[in-house]
């Protein structure tokens, strides 16, 4: 046989194996798609079947009047089973069909979504995910009229998988506090975490398939476990005071440029808090709450000189001293062994009292007073501030509470400066909560409360379980101690450090803090600035607390950076609750003789009333709204024309004037009564701002 013979014969052979190899595999193909066909799809899909975790309804976050907070809505993604409807049925309605799915999600031609669902159809396919984009409720309910759809899961193939996501309705108000929550529903920040057993109810199961694409389809084959929806929880947080504090907070954030600020409002009596705002500066330059410094244990700093006041109880419950007793500050430039310590003024204050020592935030009389009586046993002091229970959590609520550091004089790091240094706020740290909470027992007349933020778990309307501010501390000082506090809290804003936020209509207690931020080991010129306080100091209703971080610019101290933001907020809420406004002592009542209708309105129905009446009437002003006087028998009009964002004088006048009087001038009116306006709660001649509340009394 020649050479080429025998290729050729070797190339035959081997075209042949592979032709017959070839010809194997098309008929296994054919075979195990059209012969054995339902036999292997029944397997593949017994393999494909799994028992998957079916996510429970978290429950809603509830605002103290009941408005949302948090709540988890339900979206849907669209799947069908292209192979189910029948013949007639799908025939007659598929093209109706898929021009609804062409223009509800316009991401594909009519004729494309008609050919992509035959397609499925002919290949037998039981799960297609028609659109990935998910419908809400509402969107829902409309796809379940279109044709086909409209026969529903079991004739006409639609599957509309649920998935739930949590909305926050006042968008990233209170971010923090509320918290987030991960893609398995489970609470990872703020009360969402920190009540997340309450929240997540319990998880249910059921029978899954596995489908091609990797999509899971439900199989309701009766053996599922319904899940069990979680629990609401209803908040201590007043929405409108929330807006308030954090529009205050925000504003002086950015006007100081300061790497982030705190706000803390809470309810004197009860120890709720109805505000809590944590804003801090991104690389951006913009602000928002990304970490919860009110609380955590990021935000325990060295407080500075908002922890005088604890310094002074123990000085009042240790010693027998007056608030006229005087100690001489110097200069304003002392040594404590190797450490120098300074007042804020240059030149110093001299000699002080204890009272003006407070008042003017003096670290020297402070230092000198504290030592005086506690250097030869520092640990006496040490006792006292425990025993206020300043060394101890709070025991709040949320997850993360930062832990209290006081030192004392057992700790190996405590050194002679300790003492005089603890007495202003260094060498110790705190959470403005912890800070606050001091403040507020100071308010209540003594008695520390555990702030709370949660008031009780419901589901519907019925109570799970509800919470009260448990009593920390039924009596932190003497009664005669609490009453020398109260008079140096009011006389730093009356004349101290605070006098800047001195007003007229309502009094403020406080005490500003700033202390200088440590950086590897060393103080710097970088301040961390704070005001503590209550109002109306007088009856005392909130609480509150503001910490400022880093200010940038001339404007660094506590008395220039955080008490104006406490201003802002205390001014408007007095002027949105009117209960808070006292009854001005010098409402007129010197009405007398035969007028006992004519005292105030507009002048010329006031003239013709009088005319017609014959009542002598004179007048020396053009204005058109005016009040009297009367003097022997005559009526004298004397102007009494509103000026333009000031409170009008409205006593005297009939309901209907007063009304449009006040509401012109963009005051929310609340009268109670019957007659003319007897009592006004806003003084009149002074500023308020638009929306204001303004009580009037009739009678």
């Amino acid at each position: 046989m020649s050479i080429r013979t025998s290729i050729l014969l070797r190339v035959r052979i081997a075209f042949l194996v592979v032709f017959l190899f070839s010809a194997g595999i098309l008929f296994r193909i054919f075979t195990i798609q059209h012969v054995e066909g339902d036999r292997w799809r029944s397997y593949g899909e017994s393999i494909g079947l799994d028992v998957r975790k079916v996510n429970a309804t978290r429950g809603n976050i509830y605002a103290d009047d009941g408005s949302l907070l948090a709540t988890s809505l339900p979206f849907y993604q669209v799947a069908f089973d292209p192979y189910l409807p029948s013949d007639e049925l799908f025939n007659s309605h598929i093209d109706s069909l898929c021009y609804y799915l062409s223009h509800f999600y316009g991401d594909m031609s009519q004729m494309q979504y008609k050919r992509k669902i035959a397609q499925a159809r002919k290949d037998r396919r039981r799960y297609m995910v028609i659109n990935r984009q998910e419908v809400d409720y509402q969107e829902k309910k409309r796809i379940e009229r279109w044709p086909i759809f409209r026969e529903g899961q079991y004739t006409g193939g639609i599957i509309f998988e649920k998935v739930e996501k949590r909305i926050l309705p006042f968008s990233r108000f209170g971010y923090r506090t509320i918290g987030t929550v991960n893609s398995d529903n489970n609470g990872v920040a703020g009360l969402e975490y920190s009540f997340n057993r309450q929240l997540a109810g319990q998880n249910g199961e059921a029978l899954f398939q596995k489908m091609t694409g990797g999509s899971w389809r439900p199989v309701y084959d009766g053996t599922e476990i319904r899940p069990v929806d979680g629990y609401d929880i209803q908040t201590t947080i007043n929405v409108n005071l929330q807006d308030v504090t954090e529009s205050a907070l925000l504003k002086h954030l950015q006007k100081h440029q300061a790497d982030y600020g705190v706000a803390v409002l809470m309810e004197v009596k009860t120890g709720e808090i109805k505000a809590i705002s944590n804003l801090s500066r991104n690389s951006r330059g913009e602000y928002s709450e990304q970490y919860n410094y009110a609380v955590g244990s990021q935000g325990a700093r060295e407080p500075g000189s908002t922890f005088k006041l604890a310094s002074m109880i123990a000085l009042l419950e240790d010693a027998d001293i007056e608030l006229t007793d005087t100690v001489d500050t110097g200069n304003g430039v002392m040594k404590f062994f190797n450490e120098t310590m300074r007042d804020h003024k240059p030149g110093g204050y001299g000699v002080l009292t204890v009272q003006e020592v407070f008042e003017k935030s003096s670290n020297i009389g402070t230092a000198k007073l504290i030592t005086k009586q506690f250097g030869a046993k520092p640990s006496r002091y040490t006792d006292y501030i425990k025993q206020i229970g300043l060394d101890k959590p709070l025991g709040f609520q949320m997850v993360g509470e930062g832990v209290p550091y006081i030192k004392d004089p057992t700790d190996s790091t405590w050194s002679g400066i300790s003492l005089p240094w603890i007495s202003h706020g260094y060498e110790l740290k705190m959470t403005p909560l912890q800070t606050l909470t001091l403040y507020n027992a100071v308010a209540n007349n003594g008695k520390m409360i555990q702030p709370l933020i949660v008031k009780s778990v419901k589901k519907a309307n019925k109570n799970i379980d509800t919470y009260k501010a448990k009593v920390l501390n039924d009596k932190i000082c003497s009664k005669e101690t609490l009453r020398k506090v109260k008079v140096m809290l009011e006389g730093v804003v009356e004349r101290g450090t605070a006098q800047n936020i001195k007003n007229e209509k309502y009094k403020i207690a406080g005490k500003t803090g700033t202390a200088k931020k440590v950086v590897n080991g060393r103080y710097t010129t970088n301040y961390y600035t704070s005001f503590a306080g209550y109002f109306p100091a007088d009856n005392p209703q909130y609480s509150c607390i503001i910490v400022i971080d880093e200010p940038k610019g001339y404007q660094i101290y506590g008395s220039d950076v955080a008490a104006p933001v406490f201003k802002e907020i205390a001014d408007k809420i007095y002027a949105l609750e009117t209960d808070l406004h006292l009854e001005l002592p010098d409402q007129r009542d010197k009405y007398a003789g035969v007028f006992p209708v004519i005292r105030s309105g507009k002048k010329n129905e006031l003239q013709m009333i009088s005319n017609y009446l014959g009542i002598s009437n004179h007048s020396e002003t053009d204005a058109e709204w005016v009040t009297t006087d009367v003097v022997n028998h005559s009526v004298f009009w004397e102007d009494n024309q509103p000026k333009p964002d000031h409170i009008p004088d409205v006593r005297g006048m009939t309901l209907r004037d007063a009304i449009y009087v006040l509401e012109n001038m963009g005051l929310k009116v609340d009268a109670r009564g019957r007659g003319r306006v007897n009592t006004q709660s806003l003084l009149p001649g002074t500023k308020f701002a638009k929306g204001a509340n303004i009580k009037i009394e009739l009678s």
